[in-house]
């Protein structure tokens, strides 16, 4: 748990780099940061698997969130914002995953009381 916290405190200025380049339309330092942005994502929800962490639902949701991010403000770049819409593909896959997250959380916390 320790060492994924290193990568969330790494992933944190990375993300907000890239949002922050989109905002000021720095467009070629704001292509670049999704590489390292998204790699750091994986590789949290990687580690949070591997550590057979509940997390992960969580980790994934966030991986599928800056996709669509980035998908969108590749779109608004590129000048076909008519196809950013399609970012609500991944967004609804991290909701989803987000939902399984907490619908897990409340099945275990029912079978923990039913146990008491």
């Amino acid at each position: 748990m320790r060492k994924i916290r290193h990568y969330e405190n790494l992933h944190i200025p990375l993300w907000l780099l890239k949002d922050t380049c989109w905002m000021l339309q720095w467009k070629i330092l704001g292509m670049i940061m999704i590489v390292p942005t998204i790699s750091v994502a994986i590789l949290i929800t990687y580690k949070s698997l591997k550590d057979k962490d509940d997390e992960f639902w969580i980790n994934l949701a966030i991986c599928f969130w800056i996709s669509a991010n980035s998908y969108w403000m590749i779109c608004e770049f590129a000048t076909h914002e008519e196809l950013k819409n399609y970012a609500g593909i991944p967004f609804v896959a991290g909701m989803i995953c987000v939902a399984f997250f907490y619908i897990k959380r409340l099945l275990i916390n029912k079978k923990d009381k039913e146990l008491f």
